[in-house]
């Protein structure tokens, strides 16, 4: 069998600021996970999405030492229109989370933007700039 892309895992330092956060962009994220030491949401296309405390990765990797710097890679959400990705950048900048790049007309024909989640991660906001 050829592996198949399934989940897309992080490790976070604040349970429920970080689910405040994907819930505020709409993730199903039940009700009382904020209490958890894992948690995954499986989106509408089968991938999962999964939040793990650093307690919960050295209680399996005793040595884990949680990544700094830059983020490598971002998670990245399609919006309705550009004025969508204007008001969940507005908003979630609004209830402190972090906005690395505000929203801009990209060349490549998307309204852009781009987050921080709490953990310092990208998170993209994008729509097309035109109905085509």
């Amino acid at each position: 069998m050829t592996p198949q892309f399934d989940l897309v895992g992080t490790v976070v330092a604040d349970m429920a600021r970080t689910l405040d956060f994907y819930r505020r962009l709409g993730l199903p994220i039940p009700p009382g996970a904020e209490t958890e030491p894992h948690v995954e949401v499986t989106l509408p296309s089968g991938v999962r999405l999964a939040w793990d405390t650093v307690e919960t990765v050295r209680g399996f990797h005793p040595r884990f030492v949680p990544a700094t710097g830059s983020p490598r890679m971002n998670l990245a959400f399609r919006c309705a229109d550009p004025a969508e990705v204007d008001r969940w950048y507005a908003e979630l900048t609004a209830a402190g989370h972090h906005g690395e790049l505000p929203p801009w007309d990209a060349f490549w024909g998307q309204r852009y933007a781009v987050l921080h989640d709490p953990d310092g991660n990208g998170v993209d906001l994008f729509a097309p700039l035109s109905a085509d």
